[in-house]
């Protein structure tokens, strides 16, 4: 495989991250019982909804498992979703707060403002600006209880929901909520939000895939919800740094840029198609909350790199529908049919969800 066809693997592998959210974490300690609340479930989830303005501080770490089917050039992608993180985190509200990532190499802070972000590279002295975008590759505060709880639960209709008791979550009563995708296509089983009793600030998610165990566990270890000072989130490239612009969610734009739109269903199993600002237009997106699936016709170069990895990856399934495989809930497919240009699916569906979908396309079933 060529440097190049790898780079465009790995540029479509982290279109498709936009929708993985997927790691591993153990169980946390519980030092006492945790107070339970009457709170419904559909008035909790208004509580996480609104938790964004909730300030605090504190300690975060997730962990991932996650055996992607890509190259291991997908470096800090790959990494969110397969390594074990550890943040500190400066949160007084959804346009300012730090968090810094900690390493045994060191440590690489992120800094949000009102207009983008600063990454801060502490031992090779670089600061990288980043505007904000609809459109953004996923970046480990991401993974963060509170945002990653708010998204995933932005969507869930009033019936996907349910109590689940309480528990203690970094030394605070903790209030559960669970989703349970409605949808035959969705991979994952359901997600637990657990959620602080006084603030509905989102302490702990887990997101549960076909195989029993959590493939997620992001958390809160400690947390102060003392607001933070405002010098502590500000950011200002130290004298003699070296300052760069991002452009790395701007390169997969325009990779997806080039590709040719085609009229795709509006449907594919059962679920809706619908729309993305900032995404390119060629790439057809379905589905809602946790249950998503991306369509996209593919270049034959990028298609037979990415068949080489399909076959390669434990438990491909090859048959006439194409190549397909699963990593925990995150399910994908190359689809070749004949005189047409290929198709990638994925998304958080099963294998058989992206099998009904691949029959669904245009041009299936011409020629066999």
């Amino acid at each position: 495989m060529t440097a190049g066809s790898r780079a465009a693997v790995l540029r479509w592998a982290a279109v498709a991250a936009l929708v993985l959210v997927l790691a591993t974490l153990p169980a946390a300690l519980a030092t006492r019982s945790a107070d339970d609340s009457p709170v419904s479930a559909a008035d909790l989830r208004q509580a996480v909804l609104a938790s964004g303005s909730v300030p605090f501080s504190g300690v975060a770490q997730s962990a991932g498992g996650l055996a992607l089917p890509v190259s291991d050039q997908l470096t800090s992608v790959a990494d969110l979703f397969s390594d074990r993180t550890t943040m500190r985190v400066w949160w007084r509200g959804p346009q300012e707060s730090r968090v810094d990532v900690v390493t045994p190499a060191g440590e690489t802070g992120t800094y949000l403002d009102a207009t983008g972000t600063w990454t801060w590279e502490f031992e090779s002295a670089t600061a990288t600006r980043a505007a904000r975008t609809p459109f953004a590759l996923p970046a480990p505060p991401d993974l963060l209880p509170g945002p990653l709880a708010r998204r995933l639960l932005s969507e869930a209709a009033d019936e996907e929901l349910s109590r689940s008791g309480a528990r203690r979550v970094a030394g605070r009563d903790a209030l559960g909520l669970r989703l349970t995708p409605s949808s035959a296509a969705a991979s994952v089983e359901h997600v637990d939000v657990w959620v602080d009793a006084d603030t509905g600030l989102p302490l702990e998610v887990q997101v549960v895939g076909p195989d029993g165990p959590p493939a997620l566990d992001s958390r809160m270890l400690e947390v102060d919800l003392t607001a933070p000072s405002a010098d502590v989130v500000a950011f200002t490239p130290p004298v003699g740094a070296t300052v760069r612009e991002g452009r790395e969610a701007e390169a997969v734009l325009q990779e997806g840029s080039r590709i040719r739109p085609v009229p795709l269903p509006v449907v594919l199993a059962d679920l809706p198609r619908r729309s993305l600002d900032g995404a390119p237009s060629g790439i057809g997106l379905y589905g809602s909350g946790v249950t998503l699936l991306a369509v996209a016709p593919v270049p034959e170069r990028l298609a037979g790199a990415l068949r080489d990895l399909l076959r390669a990856s434990p438990g491909a399934v090859v048959d006439e529908a194409g190549v397909r495989t699963a990593a925990g809930p995150v399910g994908l497919m190359l689809v070749e049919l004949p005189g047409r240009r290929p198709y990638v699916l994925t998304g958080t569906v099963t294998v058989d969800a992206l099998a009904r979908a691949a029959a669904q396309l245009p041009g299936a079933g011409e020629g066999r």
